[in-house]
This record gives structure tokens, C-alpha cells and sequence, in this order.
């Protein structure tokens, strides 16, 4: 009897430990599932103009810096000839992602997620030659400065120039690498310059004539007034020193308007893919830009309502310190993992309890092996063979505490095993007693 229960603890044991390994295993395929469901790759379609172009190139540094920090974004570059084909590509819904500038025309569900770069108007004119207002500006013959066309038609548009041959003729495209002194010898009163804020930074060319005081650097009157009047410019200001350090140029800060370069998403991307993204690029500006300075300086997207092109929410919540923690984010896809986690445990468990584990004996089923003592008791005609029965059920007796204790025995039944018990122990005792008086009788 009691190597039966030894090998029973023992044999429960084991299959307990098999079983929290099991577990263990179950646990660990549910984060495991949970974890690569969480991290499934998406991937979003960029729009980009030329493939030499800067929007094409930033594109390329943010695939790059998507895959080394181990994103679950991925990016597919789609290059079009210029970036209004880009552009109309991300119009008619077929890509996820582009770069415009505002006085492109905007498609209607494009929402910003970074200000990329500054474009600013430069308003030059001949050394001592100073432009005090617009009024006297649209006087002058006016020679633009830019990468395309569109700078020309901004210019007349800003000075509210009819689109007439006679309009064409005043301003105009200057011709490629036309230097400022040669645009003024040709007749030009005025140079409008269109050209990346970071790019002016690094030109030295701006210090070469600094320093022959060959050209002067005008403010663009009411240029507030202006940037409010037409929402794709913005107010923007040539700091001290900005194009020039030695001699400073300008000498003290200038006003003057501007354009940004955005990074857009289409308005229907979700938030959470459009957070994940504006993490990434906030947080690696430094290996976002580009070596000619595109990108050098990237700044959030403006969050008002009332913004030219409204930020993704996406964005928004990240910008405004409003991304949602894991937990919050994911806790309905918790909840439910937790709930199969408990449903698939309880099926272990059932599994455990009606197969793998030996069902615990009642404690009424040993009234049986105590029933067998008693029995044999009548065949006991010494006391030798009565201390072997007491031993007999003093050895179930203990074998029940101990199977109570480490659940192979339950406590069903165990008032019907304490009565056995107690009847058979106190049979034995009366047989000991009898035996005693008829062995004092013998001796006589």
C-alpha cells in the first residue's frame, strides 16, 4: 500500500512539471503570435518626381532609416517624371506618400506630417538701388530665379500681375547661370530669388558679393499681410548674418515670405501607422537630410484647424506628446489575447485533470483496506499477529494524511473513512484485551 502511493505522488509530480512545461510553451507561442501580429509588416506606397530629385532621395534616406530601426513600415519608391505627376498619382489614391510644396496644387486628402524644408524669396536689387515697397517692385523689370517656372507665376501672382504678354515680359525666368550682375546689366531692376533656406546657408557666393557691395538684400513689404492673403506663403525672416557672415548680411534681420516643402499622407492612412512613422522621422532627423542641406532642419507640421494643410491626426498625437501608450493602444488586442490565453489554459487544465493526472482516491474507497484489517483481526489468536494489523492500519491511516495533504487523496467520504477506522482500532484493542485474559488463565 504505501509504495502504491509513493509511486502515485510520484507519478503526479511528474506530470505536473510536464504540464507547467506545457504551459510554458502555450505562453510562450501566445506573446510569440501576439508579438509578430503586432509587428506585420505594412507597406506604403511614396510618390516621387525624378529620381535624381530631392524628393526621391529623402525617400531613399527615410526606406533606409525605416529598415535599420527595425520599423514594421516599409516603403515603396515609386518614381514619376516630376513631382505634379507625383503628386497626381497620390491624388488618384495609388500611392500613400509624397512631398509638395505649397503652391502646388494640393490634393484634397493630403495631410502633413513634417515641414521638410523653407523655400524663401529673396528680393534683390543693385547695390544703393533699395526697394521700398511693392508699388515700387512692379515698376521694375524682374528677373526670377528658380527651379521651375511655377516661380515665375507665384512672383506674378504676389504682385498681382494680369497673365499678359506684357506681364510675361516684366517678369521673367532668368536664363541658367545668369549671375546677379549680369541680370542687372541686362536690364533686370530686380532679382527675385526662389531657393532652399538651407541651400542659401551653405552658398559662399552670397559672401563673394557681400564683399564687393555688389548687390542689396530688400525686405518684402508687409509680408505678414501678404502671407495671410495667400495661405500657401508663409511669413518668413533672412536672419542677421544668414547669407553672409563677414561682412553680415543681412546686417540686421529681414522680413520676407516663403513656401514649405511638406511631407503628406493620404487623410485615410491610420493614425497609428502615421504615429509610428512621424516617431521614426522626428526622431532620426539627422539621418534624414541630405547632403545639399534638403531636409537638414525638419519641423512638425502646424496642428491648428485652421492650417493650410491640416496635420494627420497620426501626426497631430505625436507632435502634441499624445501618442497613446502600449498598453492603451493595444489593449483591446490584449484583452483578447489574454481571454484565448484563459480559455486555451482552461483546456490544458481540463485536459491535465481527466488525462494526464491520476484522479485523486476518495478518502470513503480506503474504508475498504480498513474493512480487510477488521476481517483478518478474527484470524489474529496472538499478539504478534494484532501488532502487525495496528501496524497495517496505522500505515493507511498515514498514507491518507499524506495524500490529503498533496491532493492524491480528497477529503470525500473521509467521515465514513474516520468511522472505519476508529471501529476497526477499537476492535483490535478488545481482541488484545481478550487475548490477555485467557493467557492469564492458562498460567493458572
Amino acid at each position: 500500500m504505501p509504495r502504491r502511493r509513493i509511486r502515485t505522488v510520484k507519478s503526479n509530480r511528474a506530470q505536473i512539471l510536464l504540464f507547467s512545461i506545457l504551459t510554458l510553451v502555450l505562453t510562450a507561442a501566445v506573446v510569440w503570435g501576439g508579438r509578430t501580429l503586432l509587428r506585420n509588416s505594412e507597406t506604403l506606397v511614396f510618390a516621387v518626381g525624378d529620381t535624381n530629385g530631392p524628393e526621391a532621395r529623402f525617400a531613399a534616406r527615410l526606406a533606409t532609416v525605416l529598415k535599420n530601426n527595425s520599423s514594421r513600415l516599409r516603403l515603396k519608391i515609386v518614381p514619376n517624371g516630376d513631382n505634379a505627376r507625383a503628386l497626381s498619382q497620390f491624388d488618384r489614391k495609388e500611392a500613400n506618400l509624397a512631398i509638395l510644396r505649397t503652391d502646388a496644387r494640393i490634393p484634397p486628402r493630403a495631410r502633413a506630417l513634417a515641414i521638410l524644408e523653407h523655400d524663401l524669396l529673396l528680393l534683390i536689387s543693385p547695390s544703393g538701388k533699395k526697394i521700398k515697397t511693392i508699388a515700387d517692385l512692379k515698376k521694375k523689370k524682374i528677373a526670377v530665379i528658380a527651379d521651375s517656372e511655377s516661380g515665375a507665376a507665384l512672383v506674378r501672382n504676389i504682385l498681382e500681375l494680369s497673365d499678359t504678354p506684357d506681364a510675361a515680359t516684366r517678369v521673367q525666368m532668368a536664363p541658367p547661370g545668369q549671375t546677379f550682375d549680369q541680370l542687372f546689366s541686362a536690364g533686370f531692376g530686380a532679382v527675385i530669388k526662389i531657393a532652399h533656406a538651407s541651400q542659401i546657408v551653405k552658398d559662399k557666393s552670397y559672401e563673394q558679393y557681400a564683399r564687393r557691395g555688389g548687390f542689396t538684400l530688400n525686405a518684402i513689404e508687409s509680408a505678414k499681410a501678404i502671407a495671410r492673403k495667400y495661405p500657401a506663403l508663409s511669413e518668413e525672416t533672412v536672419a542677421t548674418g544668414m547669407l553672409s557672415a563677414s561682412p553680415a548680411l543681412p546686417a540686421e534681420d529681414v522680413d520676407t515670405i516663403g513656401l514649405e516643402w511638406l511631407l503628406v499622407a493620404q487623410s485615410k492612412l491610420s493614425t497609428t501607422t502615421v504615429g509610428d512613422l512621424a516617431r521614426i522621422i522626428y526622431e532620426n532627423k539627422a539621418e534624414l537630410a541630405l547632403p545639399d542641406g534638403f531636409a537638414s532642419k525638419i519641423e512638425p507640421a502646424a496642428t491648428d484647424k485652421d492650417a493650410f494643410i491640416v496635420a494627420h491626426p497620426g501626426a497631430a498625437e505625436y507632435i502634441n506628446d499624445e501618442i497613446k501608450s502600449f498598453v492603451e493602444r493595444y489593449s483591446d488586442l490584449m484583452y483578447v489575447a489574454l481571454a484565448a490565453l484563459s480559455i486555451i489554459g482552461t483546456i490544458f487544465a481540463a485536459i491535465y485533470a481527466k488525462i494526464t493526472r491520476v484522479a485523486p482516491e476518495k478518502a470513503s474507497q480506503l474504508a475498504t483496506a480498513i474493512l480487510d484489517v477488521g476481517e483478518r483481526m478474527e484470524y489474529a489468536n496472538s499478539l504478534d499477529a494484532l501488532d502487525e494489523l495496528q501496524d497495517e492500519l496505522e500505515t493507511i491511516l498515514r498514507g491518507v494524511v499524506i495524500g490529503l495533504r498533496d491532493g492524491t487523496i480528497s477529503s470525500d467520504g473521509l467521515d465514513t473513512f474516520k468511522l472505519g477506522y476508529e471501529f476497526v482500532r477499537d476492535e483490535i484493542g478488545l481482541r488484545r484485551e481478550h487475548l490477555k485474559r485467557h493467557a492469564a488463565q492458562d498460567e493458572k
